[in-house]
């Protein structure tokens, strides 16, 4: 659980901005309470801090014109925009929280860096600023996570924790992007293409983590990451995006804790009219604490309409999700023209020749997710989402739950925080709303 500054900046991002961020995560306004205590979102777990892309200076260096290395692999920081990041990294600590870098970038991505003093020049700098976590993009040519891996365990930390978290940001597509049943030398892996702030994509992302349940893949230290949360990402460097309900936002939210992806925020932690409107969902500890449980399986949709409707890849994911990635592809590009007097970076996605779109989605009218919370079916939570464009009545027969075997069954409201009762076999939620969702917890009425 965190923060990470890209949908909410893109590349316009700079040390004063992180370190802002960094103490609305841990300021305890009175208006925002839980139990009626002022609370911050590092006291509900939001505690790491994650920078994104473009920390770097761009430029031509050596005898290969790397884009943002020295001939020796030590990577080249803009210092116009960060002047200090050791600074950086310590005033997280001192606040009580981590702070995250990113890496094989994808703004002037390099596809000449692929050499192992690239990658110890990397781990050496992320050392030595002090960063405890890490995004690790699939854009240039440090695609190989299993050194990374070993080269963060076999360097000294200097400050900041000894044990990196490590994202594998390799969408879905570009290998490494997923583990085995032995074999996972991250934390979590992302598995798709970067999310967007409008419903389809939202529901594409989420749809992207089920086959890695369904086999079993996504597990305590290695889970499918169905990329940061929009929700509350109002103002957006993205002109595509349009933006999520309220509903919408309550949806993706319950959708990302059901399958237990990493609950990482991307919006203005600072700004009150966001705070106000999102603070009921990204506070409701009872949610948080079915995306942090588990009980022998990640979550994933049990049931669904027979009928729906295709929606166009153009609406699900304006990042251009590939697969065939080549040796010289990448996601984003940024020419050295483009940064302009003003510190805007215009980012241009790339479309390589021989690549192909994934797609169209195929949406249900609605779609039922389950996620055991307690073993042997103690306590079981059920997402029940109406995808479709017109409020509706959604039915749960308690019998088509994968694990629940009661027939009496009681039935909690996570997002009122109210016991429903106990129910005989069904529970039929009245006039959901489009877009927007139904969070239950499922347990035996005996044992209510």
């Amino acid at each position: 659980m965190g923060w990470r500054s890209w949908n909410l900046y893109g590349a316009n991002v700079n040390q004063s901005l992180i370190e802002g961020i960094m103490e609305g995560m841990v300021r305890r306004d009175p208006r925002y309470t839980v139990a009626g205590k002022p609370t911050s979102l590092c006291d509900l777990g939001y505690c790491d801090v994650g920078l994104d892309d473009n920390w770097q200076k761009c430029g031509r260096y050596g005898s290969e014109g790397y884009h943002y290395h020295e001939e020796d692999g030590t990577p080249i920081v803009n210092f116009d925009r960060f002047p200090d990041f050791k600074a950086m990294t310590g005033k997280a600590h001192a606040l009580g929280l981590t702070s995250g870098w990113y890496g094989n970038n994808c703004i002037c991505s390099d596809h000449k860096i692929g050499d192992k003093k690239f990658y110890v020049g990397d781990v050496q700098a992320m050392r030595a600023f002090g960063f405890d976590s890490w995004k690790l993009d699939g854009c240039g040519a440090q695609t190989d996570m299993q050194l990374w891996h070993d080269l963060i365990k076999a360097t000294p930390a200097t400050t900041g924790r000894k044990a990196v978290m490590i994202e594998n940001c390799h969408w879905g597509s570009r290998k490494p992007y997923e583990p085995n049943a032995t074999w996972c030398p991250w934390n979590f892996y992302r598995t798709s293409g970067d999310v967007r702030a409008n419903y389809a994509s939202v529901v594409g992302n989420l749809k992207s983590t089920v086959k890695y349940a369904q086999q079993n893949l996504s597990y305590p230290g290695c889970w499918a990451y169905a990329d940061m949360l929009e929700v509350g990402v109002l103002a957006s460097p993205f002109k595509t995006d349009v933006g999520l309900t309220l509903a919408e936002t309550r949806a993706h939210f319950g959708g990302w804790a059901i399958v237990s992806s990493p609950l990482t925020l991307s919006h203005d932690v600072n700004n009150h009219t966001i705070m106000d409107a999102i603070w009921p969902i990204i506070s409701n500890t009872e949610v948080i604490a079915v995306s942090q449980s588990y009980a022998g399986h990640s979550g994933s949709p049990f049931k669904e309409a027979p009928w729906g409707e295709e929606v166009e890849l153009s609406k699900v994911n304006y990042a251009a999700i590939k697969r065939r990635f080549s040796a010289s592809s990448s996601s984003r590009s940024v020419e050295e023209s483009a940064l302009g007097g003003d510190g805007h970076v215009e980012v241009e996605e790339v479309e390589e020749a021989g690549e192909e779109e994934v797609g169209p989605l195929w949406m249900p009218k609605w779609q039922y997710f389950y996620k055991p919370v307690e073993w042997g079916g103690a306590k079981t939570a059920v997402l029940l989402m109406n995808h479709d464009k017109a409020a509706a009545d959604l039915s749960l027969t308690f019998s088509d739950i994968p694990g629940v075997n009661c027939t009496k069954c009681a039935l909690r409201d996570l997002w009122s925080h109210t016991d429903l009762g106990t129910f005989d076999g069904t529970f039929t939620a009245k006039g959901v709303g489009s877009h927007d969702c139904v969070f239950l917890i499922v347990t035996p009425a005996a044992a209510a």
